[in-house]
């Protein structure tokens, strides 16, 4: 009986070894019948269809993973594959040994990589409460797979108890902490106290499932309880111990003998490729599994140049291509149809609900004894129950090592996909972080009290962006009685790389080297800031971090500008400066942002079109020599540049030049005829109280600075737009930095045809014209926008906590009100 079971379950496949590649259709061959002809077909499905469904789920916030395995269960028995012909001729038998092959492969340099990225210090830097939430987040869905695994080792009588308690106990404990990371930068909480803890015990949990695995792989290949299982525990023990003594040193002796600032050698890179598959094939004779070994010895590469080059070279190549395979064949080997009769469904929803609540239970306890508020501790809960990579690696070793059967494999890969997949979209309705912003006045440059801090927020997209703001933050005439407190947000762009994931300051301590470049990137931008701190004086510097995609990046800049009550926000131009003098784009997906953060911004904006703002000359340690220009026309926008210019006027290096362009008689008629309409009478009046404030303002300004030699004060009459760009034209070219109010909602004559051949809007017509390329300009020019906010029209924030003294602002500012004239924001402060 026996012997008739083996050979109804034994399949044998035949294939001949020289089938590799075809000799072409034209012999009368048939690609299929050939295996890299096929493999190619079966990779590039695989990928499109991973693809395809990346980008159906993104409205619904899913991490790639879900995609990864859904795409695979979709070509696989439960759907497709249930179509005979597409089973036989895409995946058919014969190719799942090379299929496996090759995903095997992509996993074992994969968990090489995470290996890699992984910084085991800061699980030593990980307080006790992240090791509680995470061993209290593990203990109760262990108890839940130990349970689960009586009720269906009853039907597979032909696995041990012990080792199938194990392995359904890792699946359902494990949290995936790349997935994690990428659902908690989705979600925008990436940064956050709730993000950080999430990390650190989602880190120690990762840590914890992969002793459990090698555990549990270690007595899954010894049929019988034996000295067998311990000799594999032993000897995978000795050959962590020999990576950690032996190979570790000899890599950091590598790359000790690497000359300082030049890359990694060639040859080094091959050594250490090698080694992985080395240490893939030692753990897996020693009886482990390959990926551990993989694993293990990217753990002992130490951080710095030779990991950022080992991920540049890798990463993309394996975590697009390969990657997707593995995952593919975790959902090739689902079979749905094999879940039958209600109880079986009923089992499976029992074992989602269970695991999903013995997960957010455990990690809830510890959290209210911690005093964690009930909803953060209950968010962190269902962040903890993300599924990834460890499950399915134990999934498929539990599937070939004949732990679990067809039913039990399909029912785990659901359980992963419905864990991982509900996360997103239950964390996003139940937590809603209580916004904590009190209403601040300080909204504006001109409302800031010239003797109290003023806070600036700077967006930083790469290095290159840092000595121009640096420069600009300078002249800003930071002063013990009016320090510059400065928040410095280096934007990433969230992409589907893990490396993309681990920059979180917090966890870093300061001089260690960086996992990958754009944490490298980050530090050079942070240490230039540093030291620009060190030298100014009374400048403070606080480095943050956005991780979004570019769409919603906008939104992370507006939040931390609110939370902080910063005053201004400076954001780079999506141009830069070409060797030749002109000016080419960068990202297109900088100029959204900027368009986003000029409509929704909670304070005023800053462009900053970069030509150098280093053509100064020291003149002492904090002092540097700069010749600035405001062109004025009048309005907010230009309110709140003179006002910036005026801050800076108070610098001992700083020149400045205010041009007001006044309009002569004919542009006066032709303004006075358009407004002559009975219709514009409101728009006339808004028209007549913005010139009052803007005459109220400048005399004031007059006033102020008519004893200093280092400001000059001219007016230029001007008809139309040809003399207006002829003035700006015939400008003195020593000055470099511009000054200009962007002008949203003004109609002026002296600005008129200028917007009609506007290449970017968003800067204004004066701004885009000193931005463009066909203006032979070698000075920097900041295109300025006031906040127009609701609360600026009332004293709704006078005595808050921002503003301790309601009556120390400057005389003019008194009775001054902005009115609002057309611009619309979406954004809504609290009151």
């Amino acid at each position: 009986m026996a012997e008739d079971k083996n050979r109804t379950e034994q399949m044998i496949v035949c294939y001949a070894p020289t089938m590799i590649t075809t000799n072409g259709i034209w012999q009368g061959d048939n690609p299929l019948d050939y295996s890299l002809p096929l493999f190619i077909l079966q990779l590039t499905l695989v990928v499109v269809t991973t693809r395809i469904l990346v980008f159906a789920l993104k409205p619904l916030r899913q991490p790639r993973v879900i995609s990864e395995i859904l795409g695979g269960i979709i070509l696989g028995p439960s759907v497709l594959g249930r179509s005979k012909k597409f089973a036989d001729t895409i995946f058919p038998l014969r190719s799942v040994m090379v299929l496996e092959t090759m995903a095997n492969v992509g996993l074992l340099y994969f968990l090489f990589l995470i290996g890699v990225e992984m910084d085991i210090s800061v699980i030593k830097r990980t307080g006790r409460k992240a090791i509680v939430i995470a061993i209290a987040g593990m203990v109760l869905p262990f108890l839940i797979g130990v349970s689960f695994a009586f009720v269906l080792h009853e039907r597979s009588e032909f696995v041990r108890l012990g080792t199938f308690i194990l392995f359904l106990g890792v699946a359902l404990s494990v949290t995936s902490f790349p997935v994690l990371a990428r659902v908690l930068a989705e979600i925008k909480l990436l940064n956050s106290d709730i993000g950080r803890l999430a990390m650190s015990s989602a880190l120690v949990n990762d840590m914890c499932a992969w002793i459990l695995l090698a555990f549990a792989i270690a007595l899954a290949e010894n049929e019988a309880t034996s000295l067998a299982s311990l000799w594999v525990i032993l000897s995978s023990a000795v050959f962590v111990a020999f990576c950690v003594c032996v190979v570790r040193p000899l890599i950091s002796l590598m790359i000790r003998r690497s000359p300082e600032g030049e890359s990694v050698s060639e040859f080094y890179i091959c050594l250490i490729l090698t080694g992985v598959m080395i240490s893939g094939f030692i753990t897996d004779a020693l009886g482990t599994h390959s990926v551990f070994g993989a694993f293990v010895f990217g753990l002992v590469i130490p951080n710095g140049p030779l990991g950022i080059t080992l991920i540049e070279r890798l990463e993309d190549f394996v975590s697009g291509l390969l990657l997707p395979l593995f995952f593919a064949i975790s959902g090739l080997k689902t079979d749905v149809s094999s879940i039958q009769g209600f109880s079986t469904w009923a089992i499976l929803a029992l074992v989602i609900i269970l695991a999903c609540a013995g997960k957010v239970a455990g990690t809830l306890l510890v959290s209210l004894f911690y005093k964690i508020p009930f909803y953060e501790g209950l968010t962190l809960g269902l962040l903890m129950n993300a599924k990834g990579l460890i499950e399915m690696i134990v999934l498929n070793v539990g599937k070939d090592q004949k732990v679990l059967d067809d039913k039990a494999f399909a029912i785990m890969v659901i359980v992963a996909i419905v864990m991982t997949s509900v996360i997103t979209p239950i964390v996003t309705n139940i937590y809603k972080p209580a916004r904590k912003f009190a209403p601040y006045k300080r909204r504006t440059i001109q409302r800031t009290k010239p003797d109290g801090e003023f806070r600036v927020l700077a967006c930083v997209h790469t290095p290159r962006n840092v000595p121009t703001i640096i420069n600009l933050l300078e002249a800003s005439h930071p002063t013990k009685r009016s320090p510059i407190c400065t928040y410095v947000l280096h934007l990433v762009e969230l992409t589907g790389r893990s490396s993309a994931m681990l920059i979180v300051h917090s966890t870093r301590k300061s001089g260690r080297p960086a996992l990958n470049r754009t944490q490298a990137q980050s530090d050079h931008i942070i240490h230039a800031f540093e030291n620009f701190q060190q030298h100014a004086g009374f400048v403070t510097v606080n480095p943050l971090t956005a991780i979004s995609p570019y769409s919603t990046m906008h939104e992370d800049i507006c939040e931390v500008a609110e939370d902080k009550r910063v005053s201004f926000i400076i954001v780079p131009f999506h141009k830069q400066q070409t060797v030749d003098g002109g000016m080419e784009a960068t990202n297109p997906a900088f100029r959204t942002i900027n368009q986003n953060v000029l409509a929704n911004a909670p304070c005023s904006v800053g462009i900053l079109v970069d030509r150098g703002l280093t053509g100064s000359t020291r003149l002492a340690a904090n002092q540097t020599a700069h010749h600035v220009v405001v062109v004025f026309f009048g309005g907010a926008d230009d309110r709140e540049a003179l006002a910036y210019a005026w801050r800076m006027s108070e610098h001992p290096g700083i020149n400045l030049t205010v041009m007001r362009f006044i309009p002569g008689e004919t542009a006066a008629g032709e303004s006075s005829s358009r407004r002559g309409g009975e219709i514009l009478t409101v728009e006339t009046n808004g028209d007549d109280r913005e010139m009052q404030m803007d005459e109220e303002y400048v005399n004031e300004f007059r006033a102020r600075t008519s004893n200093d030699p280092s400001v000059v004060y001219t007016e230029k009459v001007v008809n139309n737009g040809e003399e207006t760009v002829a003035t700006i034209r015939a400008i003195d070219p020593i000055h470099d930095l511009f000054i200009v109010g962007r002008g949203q909602g003004q109609t002026s004559p002296l600005t008129a045809g200028l917007t009609d051949w506007s290449e970017c809007p968003e800067l204004g017509a004066i701004g885009d014209l000193l931005a463009s390329s066909d203006f032979a300009a070698t000075y920097s020019v900041l295109v300025v926008q006031q906040y127009m906010g609701v609360e600026m029209l009332g004293e709704t924030a006078v005595g808050t906590p921002d503003s301790p003294n309601p009556h120390h602002e400057r005389p003019f500012d008194m009775g001054r009100r902005s009115s609002p004239r057309g611009r619309s924001s979406s954004y809504h402060p609290q009151p």
